[in-house]
């Protein structure tokens, strides 16, 4: 099944009474209850997946819906809350995302046979369900820690087929050449930008100058909007601007990463914004872009004829913002220097594969997140082989499996005690499953 319905699907499974006609209590505990719609929505998932009927998954379905249900009657108890604010941010962005890969909310609203409105007052339920669970679960998992002692016991007590198999990671550094953009470039893109923010201030609409001149075809479409975002969650240069802002105001030209920016705040709620904007990129000249070649093929040069190291080459003439860190390349994903082969983007995997340790490779094109296009040279630093998990060379992860362990093992004696005062009633088709014994008191 196509990735983005199944996306959707999964969202439209999770709503609760919306496609039933006839839906039953099937469970009651404390003063939460599972439905029938509940149930058979989530299989139904499952079921569209390609995978065959059991009744063993229903069962299954049917025990985690109990354990969310157990945390969140729990959780009222302890006066647990999700702010209406996070619940809203949500919806907000799903909706959103569910609009992106559809083309419009007409074409969700007909995906989903409902109203806008509707849609969005079923998924507040099961978002705020899913926080209030999840808040649940974290209070009473957040401070367990192990300590070595704890990973070696852990580690020692894993049979040979549970010990994790850890995939070919790679350490990389590289040496960027950006093409220069000229001072004369930056002042039209700058003068351009003020030109809009004038224009708004006497009385233009913001919203139709992003549609028609923005370089963001995201948010272009929408009049530049964003939607509400959390502290963390823009580039640190926009973000800054952004909640400097009062509602309505526009920012002076901000410089990001991606290129030059006027922003428009639109209503603050505590520390989430929803802001405006109109991104100028920044255009690269094919001379500029032929300069940065030369360039890099002179730095590749002076490296391979030992004139210079490749660490002398990224403290004196790289251009990425982590030439103070030895140009080491981030993963993405998790912000440490360590990739795996399977992660990395195919372009930038074919040149590593091809690289010994310590081996520097010919420049490169790529192109960075402004679209610009822009070379590189690459070194590998260091390359680990496919093995089985050890506690030299993988204890961090190790660690992780034991802190995990831990939190199960508290989850489940929480569980048992919780089932033993709390009010559980299953219904007659329930009580089939072997999860019975344990839920039916």
């Amino acid at each position: 099944m196509n990735k983005i319905y199944y996306f959707l699907l999964l969202a439209l499974a999770s709503f609760s009474l919306s496609a039933q006609s006839i839906d039953k209590i099937e469970a009651v505990i404390g003063n939460e209850i599972i439905l029938t719609s509940e149930i058979e929505s989530q299989y139904l998932q499952y079921l569209s997946q390609g995978n065959i009927k059991s009744n063993k998954i229903r069962c299954q379905i049917v025990e985690d819906l109990l354990f969310q249900k157990l945390l969140i009657n729990q959780a009222k108890l302890d006066s647990l809350v999700v702010s209406d604010e996070e619940v809203e941010t949500e919806v907000s962005k799903r909706i959103s995302y569910f609009e992106s890969q559809l083309g419009s909310i007409q074409k969700v609203e007909g995906y989903f046979g409902k109203l806008k409105a509707n849609i969005m007052i079923e998924l507040s339920k099961v978002i705020r369900d899913q926080f209030i669970a999840q808040k649940m679960q974290t209070k009473l998992t957040s401070l367990l820690k192990v300590t070595p002692a704890e990973v070696q016991e852990s580690y020692a007590l894993l049979a040979d087929v549970e010990i994790p198999t850890m995939p070919t990671q790679v350490e990389v550094a590289q040496i960027v050449i950006k093409p220069e953009i000229t001072d004369g470039q930056k002042d039209k893109i700058r003068e351009k930008l003020n030109n809009f923010r004038d224009r708004v201030y006497k009385g233009e609409d913001f919203k139709m100058l992003a549609t028609l001149y923005s370089d963001d075809p995201g948010s272009a479409v929408k009049g530049g909007e964003l939607g509400f975002v959390n502290r963390g969650d823009l580039v640190p240069e926009f973000e800054r601007a952004a909640f400097r802002l009062k509602e309505g105001e526009i920012s002076n030209v901000v410089q990001s990463q991606f290129g030059y920016h006027i922003v428009q705040l639109i209503e603050r709620r505590g520390e989430q914004i929803n802001v405006r904007h109109i991104l100028i990129k920044t255009k690269v000249t094919a001379t500029a872009l032929h300069a940065a070649k030369l360039k890099i093929d002179s730095i590749a040069k002076e490296i391979k004829e030992k004139i210079i190291t490749f660490d002398q080459a990224v403290s004196n003439y790289s251009d990425d913002e982590n030439m103070t860190n030895g140009g080491l390349l981030l993963n993405p994903n998790t912000m440490s220097i360590s990739h795996t082969l399977e992660d990395m983007a195919p372009a930038l995997r074919l040149l590593v594969e091809e690289l010994k340790e310590n081996e520097v490779s010919s420049p490169a094109v790529i192109q960075m997140q402004d679209e610009n296009k822009a070379y590189r040279i690459l070194r590998l630093n260091k390359r680990t082989e496919q093995h089985k998990a050890n506690l030299v060379d993988d204890f961090e992860k190790i660690k992780e499996y034991s802190i995990n362990a831990k939190k199960q093992v508290t989850l489940e004696k929480w569980t048992n005690k919780t089932i033993a005062r709390t009010y559980i009633k299953l219904s007659d088709d329930l009580t089939t499953c072997e999860l019975a014994k344990k839920w039916s008191k």
